[in-house]
């Protein structure tokens, strides 16, 4: 089994971006499952290019974006990606798309295909702060994941794919009164915890109860 995990370069403002960081700091295995790392940068539509180069380079089972979000409190497992790019800022080649389709063929939204619930389960179990999101924006982060979602969906079936959106580091929060961050150690430990959980688990926790009904069965 191989898991492509994805950290963006830095953006914006910011000289780091703790999605890359951890990434790079994740082991090479997994629960048995290869972790094949890439940097991508935070480009609409060069991301994508990127990432398609390596699921036919890779062939991967499990696809994993990580970037970041400022402001965030915790490691948050996104749950649907929408078919919209609407860019507040420019990315890092200076594009702002407003309003636009990220592909016209595609549907409205996709919904995450990981085991989400399990990977927020595990991460608190560990005591890493973290929850289910319901948006991932309209940046490249959502770019991303969507993209990735209707590639999925049309060309390359059957890899489970999703979207991991991670907090500030202290160091960039220095100047940011009252913003909240997360260690990069707890960052990268609650992404381990996370791949662990989408390489055990082929169903995700039912009905809301995370403690007593936790119906997952082993990827053997």
């Amino acid at each position: 089994m191989r898991a492509l995990i994805i950290g963006f370069d830095p953006f914006g403002k910011e000289n780091i971006n703790p999605a890359l960081e951890a990434v790079r700091l994740l082991p090479e295995n997994i629960a048995g499952a290869e972790i094949i790392k890439l940097e991508i940068p935070t480009v609409f539509g060069k991301s994508l290019e990127k990432i398609e180069e390596a699921i036919i380079k890779h062939s991967p089972n499990i696809i994993i974006s990580v970037g970041q979000a400022g402001g965030r409190f915790g490691v948050t497992l996104e749950r649907v990606a929408i078919n919209l790019d609407d860019a507040r800022i420019k990315d890092n080649e200076g594009n702002q798309p407003i309003d636009v389709s990220i592909f016209e063929d595609g549907e409205n939204a996709y919904f995450s295909s990981l085991p989400i619930k399990s990977m927020v389960f595990e991460m608190s179990e560990e005591g890493i702060p973290s929850s289910v999101s319901n948006t991932a924006g309209t940046f490249v982060c959502n770019h991303v994941m969507y993209g990735i979602l209707y590639l999925t969906n049309k060309k390359y079936p059957g890899i489970k794919s999703g979207f991991i959106h991670v907090p500030y580091i202290p160091s960039q929060v220095i100047r940011k009164p009252n913003m909240p961050s997360m260690s990069l150690e707890d960052i990268c430990k609650g992404l381990e915890i996370s791949i662990k959980a989408a390489v055990e688990n082929n169903e995700d926790i039912e009905n809301g109860d995370w403690t007593k009904n936790r119906k997952c069965s082993k990827i053997k």
